[in-house]
């Protein structure tokens, strides 16, 4: 299979909608054998019958919801059984939480929330997928981070937060998981992406007459196969921004 790891056996959780389901589909155009995790079953149910559809015999579904740990390991034994083994991981599931929300706004509750999916989901897959990680030889880890792990907007704080805690944990992961194991773990952090999620959270119908530039599932998809593949093998602790060099640009007001 061209281009990704060895084995050709991918999960990628929130893999029914948005950036997950362009990188699931991204990696079945590739030739590889995909199980997907999404929170409901209605939700594979319209990707399976939708976008995923003209992939049959060669993606799997299951239902979990990633903040819960018990729930994301029966999710992962059951896609790495029905897979035969797993080479390549994408941890794509997350959430917006309270935008818009000032600090005074914000509950406890929702902020919580935004972690246990954003950080714990990323924890617990890559937990209880290792078992299977480590039997591959070129095994890999691919996190959906963003450009808010590093730059910060008014009214989201908990995206924010979650978002940074994502790029220290991509870091300790490579570190732990490549020198026991030879797994590497990046991270693809883009800005603005032209999914529903975006949409809601801006509070946009569409991205087309924006004063700025937007990523594209597809384009976020693209560089997870590429970190998943044997072409980056020598790519691992890297926290790939995706912001068109907006985050490079001086604050000096010239």
């Amino acid at each position: 299979m061209d281009q990704v790891n060895t084995a050709g056996r991918v999960i990628v959780t929130g893999g029914a909608s948005g950036i997950g389901l362009a990188a699931a589909t991204a990696f079945l155009d590739r030739g590889a054998q995909v199980g997907i995790v999404s929170r409901t079953q209605r939700s594979i149910e319209k990707a399976l019958d939708g976008p995923l559809g003209s992939y049959a015999g060669r993606v799997h579904a299951a239902v979990a919801d990633v903040a819960d740990d018990g729930e994301t390991a029966a999710a992962i034994d059951e896609l790495g059984s029905a897979l035969g083994g797993v080479g390549a991981v994408g941890a794509s599931a997350g959430i917006e939480g309270e935008m818009g929300a000032g600090i005074g706004e914000v509950t406890s509750a929702g902020f919580r929330r935004v972690l246990d999916v954003n950080v714990l989901g990323v924890f617990h897959l890559v937990k209880h997928a290792l078992p299977y990680l480590v039997r591959e030889e070129h095994a890999s880890v691919t996190i959906i981070g963003s450009d808010s792990g590093f730059v910060a907007t008014p009214g989201m704080l908990a995206y924010n937060a979650s978002k940074g805690a994502l790029v220290q944990l991509t870091r300790a992961l490579s570190v732990e998981l490549y020198d026991q194991h030879g797994i590497r773990v990046n991270s693809v952090c883009p800005s603005i992406v032209g999914t529903p999620m975006a949409r809601r959270g801006v509070g946009v119908e569409t991205f087309d007459e924006v004063p700025y530039p937007v990523n594209s599932a597809e384009d976020v998809a693209q560089s997870v196969v590429f970190l998943s593949s044997s072409s980056s093998r020598g790519i691992n602790g890297v926290n790939l921004l995706s912001d068109f060099g907006f985050s490079a640009r001086s604050s000096f007001p010239a």
